[in-house]
């Protein structure tokens, strides 16, 4: 075992591991990879420890979690570094000079866990509201001081803990949703998005509430619908449907399997003066592809933005083969030389076998087209180029003959 590197516990790499990899910012250490002394194995989750090379050269401070898989997360290149307030507000001021650079209002992703140097951790932001979701054991830990930092950093009033998801139970977690400053908001909050209206479900709605991560790819569906029909399945509460609407589309129809969310969808159409032109289909998406398909309805663009197929590794194969089903299924809606977009948001899933197993769907649907354009998240999800799951969108856009 390894010795104390100053009086803090440490955990050190194994000899056939690759230090150089977190030398050149990659931010996780897995359980097969490190050695941990006897203080570091009784740290509670969310401990911090100093993380050694196998020749006991110090690489940085981790947090440490023995019941994940990621045992280590690294939480600053310094290891004497203290993480406490304002150690945070330091990293939340940085994330918001970025954000406020870009976008004239404050609705974003304010915190993209490892890519703003905060991991497992990730905080949205509407106006005066934000929604945190840790999902590290450290997150979780802090989400006081967390809360404390952003009201400090960024003025916002009321402060939301959405901890629910497939993350936290890896990290050994429970689930939470709670207010833990201000007070809940008694209507979901508008949000304004390249011309459309969103509303947001702070406290009942998916992850946060909102996904603001199709941003720029609801502004170049805008350039390609002009005033045609849009077919956008899987929109949750509207999101390439009501953009589509904005940017002067004359129909979109709306797909999702839940009534709050379609709901929501409405709303945000009668927000925008748009409600004549909005129509809304509760269903299973696979379900509905087919009935309207059996219909022989057409659409001058048909958009799918499905949950992630593919989680995790071992979810891939039969990923890969849902993305391919949506694609099969969708294509022979779309109108001749119209456009079909496809979305996934599974990190497991790479570019390259996502867009594979979309052309093959395409094919399999009895059509023919090219691929004119990738989209991927806007810039307040910074991608961290060690680590590819910061960069888990792709959005593929097809025009078919």
């Amino acid at each position: 075992m390894s010795e104390l590197t100053g009086d803090r516990p440490v955990i050190r790499l194994r000899p056939k591991s690759k230090p150089q990899a977190i030398r050149h910012g990659f931010p996780w250490v897995f359980a097969d990879e490190a050695v941990l002394d006897r203080r570091t194995k009784a740290l509670p989750p969310g401990g911090m420890a100093v993380l050694e090379d196998p020749e006991r050269v110090p690489l940085g401070l981790v947090t440490v979690n023995p019941a994940s898989k990621i045992i280590a997360r690294v939480m600053d290149a310094d290891p004497a570094a203290v993480i406490d307030g304002a150690w945070l507000r330091a990293r939340l001021e940085r994330a918001l000079a970025l954000r406020a650079r870009i976008y004239d209002a404050p609705f974003y992703r304010l915190v993209h866990a490892e890519a703003d140097g905060l991991p497992g951790l990730v905080i949205d932001r509407f106006g005066d509201a934000a929604v945190i979701q840790p999902n590290a054991a450290w997150a979780d830990g802090m989400v006081d001081e967390i809360a404390e930092a952003l009201v400090a950093v960024t003025g916002v009033t009321t402060v939301v803990v959405n901890g629910q998801g497939r993350s936290r139970g890896l990290e050994g977690l429970t689930e939470r949703l709670e207010v833990i400053r201000g007070t809940a908001p008694d209507a979901p909050v508008p949000v304004q998005m390249n011309g459309a209206v969103y509303l947001a479900d702070l406290l009942g709605g998916q992850k946060t509430g909102l996904f603001f991560d199709q941003r720029p790819n609801h502004a170049f569906l805008q350039r390609l619908v002009g005033e045609g029909k849009v077919l956008d399945v899987f929109s949750h509460v509207g999101g390439f449907g009501l953009a589509a609407l904005a940017g002067g589309a004359s129909h979109a129809l709306c797909v999702d399997g839940s009534a709050p969310a379609l709901e929501l969808a409405r709303g945000g159409a009668l927000a925008m003066g748009a409600a004549d032109r909005l129509e809304t289909m509760q269903s299973d998406a696979f379900k509905a592809l087919e009935s309207l398909a059996a219909e022989d309805r057409r659409f001058d663009v048909v958009v799918c933005d499905p949950p992630a197929f593919a989680p995790s590794k071992p979810a891939l194969e039969a990923g890969l083969r849902a993305y391919e089903r949506v694609a099969r299924l969708a294509a022979p809606l779309v109108a001749p030389d119209g456009y079909l977009a496809l979305c996934s948001c599974s990190h497991a899933a790479d570019l390259t076998s996502f867009r594979n197993a979309s052309a093959r769907g395409i094919g399999r649907g009895g059509r023919r087209g090219v691929h004119i354009h990738t989209g991927q998240a806007g810039p307040d999800h910074p991608t961290l180029p060690q680590l590819a799951e910061t960069g888990y969108l792709k959005t593929l856009f097809f025009r078919l003959d």
